[in-house]
C-alpha cells in the first residue's frame, strides 16, 4: 500500500499554510495527501479554529478537515486526499499516524516573535518521537517553502550512526524539486576557542577538514549513486555545527538533520543542535529517524 503524507490541522492560520505546503509536496512525490485533526489540539498549542472555546460537537471538526480538503483540490487538481477527525490529543495522533505515513507536515505558530522562537509543544514532540521524517515549519515558512524558489537542499552529516536514511530522504527531495544537494558537515580544532578568526592555514586545519570530507563522502558514496541526477556539492566548513548549519539554512528549500532513536531512550527530545534548527533555521527542517538506532 502507498504510504500517504500527513499534514496536521486545525483551522488556523499557520496549519492551512503548512497544508499547502503537504499538498504541493505531494504533488511533487506522486503520493496521497492525509488531513487529520485532533479534537485536543487546542490544549496544546492554545489556538482553536473557532476562538477560546471550541464547542464539543463533532460539526465543527467536520467543517475544518473539509475546507482543508476544498482547499488541497483548488490548489492541486487531482491530487489523491482523504480526511478524518480523531479523538485524541495531537501528539497522539500524529505519532500514530507517522507509523503509516511517509512523513508528517506540521506547521507551527506564533503570534509574535518570543512566541514563534519557543515551537509548539506539539512539533517538538513529534519531531523527537515519531517513526517517518517531520517536516517542520515555521512562520510565513509555509507560504513559500514549496515553491522551490532556491532549488537547493541541505542535508546536515553529523556524528552520529552510520545511517543512510537521511541521505537517502534529502537526495529524494533533492530529485523531486531538481534541486542540487548542499551536504554539509562543520568541524572544530579541538579545544579552539570561539573566534570570528579564521583558522591559521596549516596542517592542523588541512587534517581536521579532510577528516570532515571523509566523513561526507562515506556518507553520500552509496545513497547518491541512486540519484545520479542529483547535482551534490560536499561542504565541510570550520565552526561550530550549529552555527554551519543555521548559515546553509539561509537560501535553501530545506534542511534535512538525523535524529537516532535508540531502543532503551525512546521519547528523548531531539539532540541540541536539532533543537536549535527547528527552533531558529531559516526554512523548513525535515527531521529524519536514524534507521540504525530505530528500536
Amino acid at each position: 500500500m502507498e504510504l500517504p503524507l500527513v499534514v496536521g490541522v486545525d483551522g488556523s492560520g499557520p496549519s492551512l499554510r503548512a497544508v499547502d505546503w503537504a499538498a504541493d509536496e505531494a504533488a511533487l512525490r506522486g503520493a496521497p495527501l492525509r488531513l487529520v485533526n485532533a479534537s485536543l489540539w487546542e490544549r496544546y498549542e492554545g489556538v482553536s479554529a473557532a476562538g477560546t472555546d471550541r464547542p464539543p460537537d463533532q460539526k465543527l471538526a467536520e467543517d475544518v478537515v473539509d475546507a482543508a480538503t476544498r482547499r488541497v483540490r483548488d490548489r492541486r487538481p487531482g491530487t489523491r486526499v482523504s480526511a478524518d477527525v480523531l479523538p485524541d490529543d495531537p501528539v497522539s495522533v500524529l505519532l500514530h499516524e507517522g507509523h503509516r505515513a511517509c512523513a508528517l507536515v506540521i506547521g507551527s505558530r506564533g503570534r509574535n516573535g518570543l512566541v514563534e522562537l519557543l515551537l509548539g509543544s506539539v512539533s517538538l514532540a513529534v519531531a523527537a518521537r515519531a517513526d517517518c521524517p517531520v517536516i517542520v515549519l515555521r512562520g510565513g515558512q509555509e507560504s513559500r517553502a514549496a515553491a522551490g524558489e532556491h532549488r537547493r537542499i541541505v542535508l546536515a552529516v553529523g556524528d552520529g550512526p552510520n545511517s543512510s536514511a537521511p541521505a537517502r530522504f534529502a537526495l529524494q527531495e533533492a530529485e523531486a524539486r531538481g534541486a542540487s544537494l548542499d551536504a554539509v558537515r562543520a568541524w572544530r580544532w579541538p579545544g579552539r576557542e570561539p573566534t570570528d578568526q579564521p583558522p591559521v592555514e596549516g596542517e592542523p586545519a588541512r587534517r581536521h577538514e579532510r577528516q570532515a570530507v571523509e566523513i561526507l563522502e562515506s556518507a553520500l558514496d552509496g545513497p547518491a549513486a541512486e540519484h545520479p541526477s542529483v547535482r551534490l556539492r560536499l561542504r565541510a566548513a570550520e565552526g561550530s555545527t550549529r552555527g554551519v548549519l543555521l548559515a546553509a539554512s539561509a537560501g535553501a528549500d530545506l534542511l534535512v538533520v538525523g535524529a537516532e532513536r535508540l531502543h532503551a531512550h525512546v521519547g528523548l527530545p531531539v539532540g541540541r543542535v536539532a533543537h536549535a534548527l527547528l527552533h531558529r533555521s531559516a526554512c523548513p527542517v525535515a527531521v529524519v529517524p536514524d534507521r540504525a538506532g530505530t528500536r
